[in-house]
């Protein structure tokens, strides 16, 4: 059993996502070093660390600079909503100016004293009865010296007078460098309580923002590294993939694929609350089906909810009009929101945490992607099973059937990468797929995997008109469609192989 007197005392920050990793949140009037490369988010962190100590909480902040001025800062931080200037004049807010001075040429000479700033700082927290600081960034204060054992001395001296005067504080420093050593001069980690690192690391052409934390003396968090992005008017937005937990309900109630073959063929069409992959060859239907598990839940009054990367609003209208779908009505009458954005337009994360309010504030029936594979195209292989792992978690959660279009890299047969990420965690795997036969080019559809239900196994002709998909006979005599191979073979020996399978 814990003895709580021990533990260490946490104040929450309410940056989205930040406390779970943290297990609750910064340690009480201890100070945590938060260190990162340029662009890494660094001031954006610490500004909203007062912030929302300020709305949320009540409690007042000091914030030291000392690199961009004052006004720099209220400007900066104003596209988030953080009315800075406000707070100052309502006393839940002060600064301590220590940026430096275009017009005073730095000298170094002899031993350096920190004692007339830490009078600053204190007087600034006792004016207002702050229990927060930050301090943006050291690093920019110390380059000035190049005596590293004059840095070391006077950060610890920082941190032991923030500890004595009961505040709770985070300090920024700079690393040269994504990975190796954590801060410019090689000891501001071995001096602060807790280290917390940010990274905007480039890979494959794209950049990809992370935090870890590295220490938290006496007390326990969460391990590696953690997505997280910027959004206007909010700020910083972690994303902990193991906060995401298997505690989704599951439904036995099925609900219609919107084509009737189909849901024979899935015994009675697919459950309420399941992940379905759609995934086929471009051209072979896979928006078309979209179309039908719209139309298919608008038919039972249900609330439906498209997001497009791949086709624009009018496309997809005029698509499902061609179909014998009428998208327009549909949306007139409440039963379906279109969200259409490219790729290329945001990060993975961007559009994930969009994802995740539109479905909030929707609260649909039953959501489709098309498709996945446009947001593979803009990712890294990690960010982009990070992304299919939380979205697909997230619409369980909300006991709602969604629908994911993936595309293959080859017209005949193959697979997708996307189909090695979410197989495992998808319910259904529907395979759309081009047949060439006799000089003539045919489609199949097949059901490969239905998670607690038995289902036609066979691969059938499909043909696509007018009013839709139609999905007919089995093909017959005819081995190696899903292979990209498909042969022709003789009755003979069809029955030959079936009285071998028989015979095992």
């Amino acid at each position: 059993m814990k003895n709580k007197e021990f533990e260490v005392e946490k104040l929450e920050t309410h940056i989205p996502g930040f406390d779970w990793i943290s297990n609750g949140g910064l340690p009480k009037d201890r100070s945590t070093l938060l260190s990162g490369t340029a662009g890494s988010a660094k001031t954006v962190f610490v500004t909203q660390f007062l912030v929302e100590g300020i709305t949320k909480h009540g409690e007042k902040g000091v914030f030291v600079t000392f690199e961009e001025s004052p006004d720099e800062i209220r400007k900066n931080m104003k596209s988030f909503g953080w009315d800075i200037r406000k707070y100052e004049k309502e006393g839940t807010w002060a600064f301590v100016d220590a940026s430096p001075q275009p017009e005073v040429e730095v000298v170094e000479a002899g031993f350096y004293d920190m004692g007339g700033l830490l009078a600053r700082i204190e007087h600034a927290i006792k004016k207002i009865g702050a229990t927060m600081v930050s301090l943006d960034s050291l690093g920019a204060f110390f380059s000035q010296f190049s005596d590293r054992a004059t840095v070391r001395r006077e950060i610890f001296r920082i941190t032991y007078a923030l500890r004595k005067m009961s505040v709770t504080s985070v300090i920024t420093a700079e690393r040269t460098e994504e990975h190796g050593v954590i801060a410019r001069f090689g000891v501001e980690e071995f001096v602060a309580d807790n280290v917390v690192i940010l990274r905007n690391v480039l890979e494959a052409e794209r950049r990809r923002r992370t935090i870890e934390i590295l220490k938290y003396r006496g007390t326990v968090h969460q391990k590696g590294e953690y997505p997280f992005t910027i959004m206007p008017g909010e700020g910083i937005i972690i994303i902990p993939l193991s906060a995401i937990e298997l505690k989704q309900k599951s439904s036995d109630v099925r609900i219609t694929s919107g084509c009737l073959e189909l849901d024979n063929m899935c015994s009675g069409g697919f459950y309420r609350d399941s992940i379905i992959l759609v995934s086929g060859a471009t051209g072979t239907g896979k928006t078309l089906m979209v179309t039908h598990f719209m139309a298919g839940g608008a038919n039972k009054n249900e609330k439906c909810l498209i997001f497009a990367f791949e086709e624009s609003r009018e496309q997809l209208f005029r698509n499902a009009i061609g179909w014998g779908v009428d998208y327009e009505k549909m949306e007139k009458e409440g039963k379906l929101l279109v969200v259409c954005e490219y790729p290329e337009t945001a990060s993975l994360e961007d559009h994930l945490i969009k994802m995740k309010k539109v479905i909030d504030s929707y609260k649909p029936n039953r959501i489709a992607v098309d498709s996945l594979s446009a947001l593979e195209r803009v990712s890294t292989l990690r960010s982009f099973r990070e992304f299919v792992i939380s979205i697909t978690s997230f619409i369980k959660h909300q006991e709602v059937a969604g629908l994911f279009t993936s595309t293959t890299p080859t017209l005949l047969g193959g697979t997708s990468i996307t189909e090695t990420h979410i197989s495992t965690i998808t319910d259904s795997i529907i395979l759309l797929r081009y047949v060439e036969l006799y000089g003539e080019t045919r489609r199949g559809i097949t059901v490969l995997k239905m998670r607690g239900s038995t289902h036609d196994k066979e691969i059938r002709e499909f043909q696509i008109d007018h009013s839709g998909m139609h999905i007919g006979n089995p093909f017959r005599n005819v081995v190696g469609i899903l292979t990209g191979n498909p042969v022709q073979i003789s009755s003979a020996e069809v029955h030959r192989t079936a009285e071998l399978f028989k015979d095992r």
